[in-house]
């Protein structure tokens, strides 16, 4: 071989006759048991000066050691690639069909690092080796072909190092498991070659493969991603319809995932008010609306739920400034609940009550004026609708606007003299200092109260805190005496509602008009009487 000495090569040689006649021991025996003859390293030195590219005269400092080794293995990997004349050349590796011994001689780093000049060829084929690309086999940069097909080599390919490998015409990865690269498609590397050099060897983009894949998530991933869309959609719409654009979303109802949103889980800290059956809580809807829940808990027959549902259809239809909105219902397995919009906790009686700032005259004109135009809405267009009016259920807004808060469907036809008498004790409530409560609430009583009491006490009984002026006086009494026409619940004297709007709505006009009186009134010792004096 060119890359050993004459001397140092005929020693191997005859070595490896004896051996052949002896039935000599394996190159891992060999490696173990010879040593090099006494010449080895002056041989090799020769070699080096009159060759200087042998591969091993570059390593510095020299390992002579190895350099043995080397030869040693190169005698029998030369026997067993089964070349034909190993005393003169050594131009092939064939270890095709070998997988007992080819992954032995892939393991020797040192051979390959001084791999001989005159190897051309390289066939470790058809072995089932495994792990990654064996880089070594790259040291002998002068080969011209290459064969590793038929394994399972995997990683990637090292494309940059075959750089060197200048006279590389025949290249084989067929049929091994290699990383797929995007890469190997791309480079020149690969267009040395043609396709047939990498056949399923994994490094390639498999395009049908990627087609198939593409068709794969098509007909499976697309109508698994509509059945997935259609559950979100159908959970918003029965879950959480608010979250839909507001020209989709069903008015009036709600669902208990939306009035769990709205009180942060139905949180302590939001309940306002709790009974047996009913809990109050405030909440926030998704658009910012402050809202009043009130859940009933109490188990109900499916007709009374139907009935319930009707009639929360039919208050969620009114609509007027003087009425507490109703916004919908709510039906779960739980509980049944009605959300109307979030009032102040003032009501009228609260209001009259108040001793920081009582009310003037003109205010509570102002309220009765309200409460007379939301019945009058009821009775022309929501006859079919009763209310409760009384100082502690009209509730009060910031700019006084009152708010009728009770009210309910029922069957039978509502008394329009009812309603009226209701208004007038509503009125003398809101003009006298004395109420219901000093008759523990009965409506009755105090009517028959206000009946029997003659004209210069019910002057008394007028709430002195609106410091009433001469006119405005003489308003309080034509209103007062309008209450008490509407507490006669005779047909003869009773007035209509129509005549009560007008008649309010002619005081509450001067009131605007007139911004103070022109005379006050006095009281003197031992009684009340009116005695005007100018401003």
């Amino acid at each position: 071989m060119a890359t050993i000495s004459a001397t140092c090569y005929l020693y191997i040689l005859s070595w490896l006759w004896l051996c052949t006649m002896t039935l000599c021991g394996t190159v891992l025996e060999d490696l173990k048991n010879l040593h090099p003859p006494p010449d080895f390293n002056s041989t090799i030195m020769t070699n080096c000066l009159n060759n200087p590219s042998l591969r091993y005269c570059s390593s510095t400092p020299m390992n002579f050691d190895e350099i043995f080794k080397y030869t040693i293995v190169a005698s029998h990997l030369c026997n067993e690639s089964k070349n034909p004349n190993c005393i003169e050349s050594f131009p092939k590796v064939d270890l095709r069909n070998r997988p007992n011994i080819a992954p032995l001689y892939l393991s020797f780093e040192f051979f390959w690092r001084y791999c001989p000049l005159t190897i051309v060829s390289i066939d470790v084929s058809n072995n089932s080796l495994k792990g990654n690309f064996p880089i070594d086999v790259l040291h002998c940069t002068q080969i011209h072909a290459l064969d590793l097909s038929i394994n399972e080599f995997s990683g990637d390919i090292p494309i940059q190092s075959f750089s060197p490998l200048t006279n590389l015409t025949f290249l084989n990865l067929s049929y091994n498991c290699f990383s797929e690269s995007e890469e190997l498609s791309d480079s020149q590397f690969f267009k040395r070659f043609n396709s047939s050099s990498f056949l399923h060897s994994g490094a390639l983009l498999d395009h049908r493969r990627f087609f198939t894949l593409k068709v794969v998530i098509l007909l499976v991933g697309f109508p698994i991603l509509v059945i997935l869309i259609v559950i979100f959609l159908a959970w918003v719409c029965f879950q959480r319809p608010d979250f839909l654009p507001r020209k989709l979303q069903r008015r009036r109802t709600f669902t208990p995932a939306i009035l769990n949103a709205a009180t942060s889980g139905f949180s302590s800290k939001n309940l306002v008010g709790k009974s047996d059956v009913v809990h109050i809580y405030k909440g926030v809807l998704r658009d910012g609306t402050q809202v009043k829940i009130e859940m009933y808990w109490d188990e109900i027959s499916r007709e009374r739920y139907r009935k319930f549902v009707e009639e929360c259809k039919v208050l969620s239809e009114l609509d007027h400034k003087n009425l507490v909105r109703v916004l919908g219902w709510c039906k779960s397995r739980k509980f049944r609940a009605v959300i109307t919009e979030w009032t102040r906790k003032e009501n009228v009686e609260m209001w009259l009550l108040s001793e920081s700032a009582p009310p003037p005259w003109s205010h509570r004109v102002k309220v009765l004026m309200g409460v007379v135009e939301c019945m009058q809405y009821l009775q022309e267009e929501w006859p079919q609708v009763d209310y409760d009016l009384n100082t502690s259920s009209v509730l009060l807004t910031q700019d006084l606007e009152p708010l009728i808060s009770r009210f309910k469907v029922v069957d039978h036809n509502i008394s329009t003299t009812r309603n009226i008498c209701k208004f007038g004790v509503f009125m003398l409530e809101v003009i006298l200092n004395k109420g219901q409560e000093e008759f523990e609430g009965d409506a009755g009583g105090f009517i028959k109260y206000m009946r029997r009491v003659d004209p210069e006490e019910l002057q008394q009984m007028i709430d002195e805190r609106m410091e009433l002026g001469e006119t405005s006086f003489h308003q309080v009494k034509q209103a007062v005496s309008l209450g008490l026409m509407c507490i006669d619940q005779s047909n003869s004297e009773q007035p209509s509602l129509a005549f009560i709007s007008n008649s309010i709505a002619r005081v509450y006009k001067a009131t605007l008009v007139l911004p103070s009186a022109n005379h006050t009134i006095t009281r003197s010792h031992g009684g009340h009487r009116f005695k005007g004096h100018k401003t």
